[in-house]
């Protein structure tokens, strides 16, 4: 599977991938298996120059010290081929304590944008990633069309993105990844396309899109209202 995804993808596609939820969520990062751990590393090493980075995604109810903890734990057993990213959901995390442990390991802190948790803009490593997630209550069968604006949210986290990594805070930024999840705004390439337009980026061309009307791209003022124009996504193949 891994193999298709690196041959079916152009020589520009990148990836990230999560842990298995085994390990981060049902094992909590203790007591794993090492040779399953050992296998998703194998496998996923099919992607070679086309993977970013691998997504360690602890759980709402880890908090920092048990976190922590769990994070020295496995340390040791992480192949040193990959860069490894931190999604925390717990506001203990949010200190200098973290912070400082991830930067010690040079481990992503992921900015997450949940219903009602957003990371601290705080860069740990020499990459940045955010990940504009949003709530569960949009039903997929709804999925389609923006239900939610998201607009001025998404301008504070790109002057965020951006002014992260200009001064690259505890490191220089080599690089940076921003991903959507359809239950942001219920269009997650729409999502990414206007993000890409306030980083002053090029839109993501494909068969249907949400985007912001152009007078408006890269605008930095908040209260501004902001028209989306809205055309039809066909499907994913649209997007390789």
């Amino acid at each position: 599977m891994v193999k298709n995804w690196y041959k079916r993808t152009p020589s520009h596609f990148r990836f990230t991938a999560k842990f298995p939820k085994i390990i981060t969520h049902d094992k909590r990062l203790n007591n794993f298996d090492e040779d399953q751990l050992g296998y998703f590393f194998e496998s996923i090493s099919e992607l070679r120059e086309k993977l970013l980075a691998l997504l360690i995604q602890l759980p709402p109810s880890i908090q920092i010290v048990e976190g922590l903890d769990a994070l020295r734990n496995i340390i040791p057993y992480l192949d040193n081929r990959f860069r490894y990213a931190v999604e925390v959901r717990h506001r203990s995390w949010f200190q200098d304590l973290a912070y400082n442990f991830l930067s010690n390991n040079n481990m992503c802190l992921v900015w997450s944008q949940l219903a009602d948790l957003h990371t601290p803009p705080i860069v740990t490593s020499d990459f940045a990633y955010v990940r504009l997630i949003g709530d569960r209550s949009i039903q997929e069968k709804d999925f389609g069309h923006i239900q939610i604006d998201r607009i001025k949210e998404m301008k504070k986290i790109a002057r965020n993105f951006k002014s992260g990594i200009d001064r690259g805070n505890m490191k220089p930024v080599r690089f940076a990844i921003a991903a959507a999840n359809n239950h942001y705004a219920d269009f997650g390439p729409g999502t990414v396309n206007i993000f890409r337009q306030l980083l002053g980026l090029e839109e993501v061309k494909w068969g249907g899109e949400y985007v912001m009307t152009d007078d408006l791209a890269g605008k930095e003022d908040d209260n501004h209202d902001t028209s989306l124009i809205k055309t039809k996504q066909t499907n994913l193949s649209d997007f390789l």
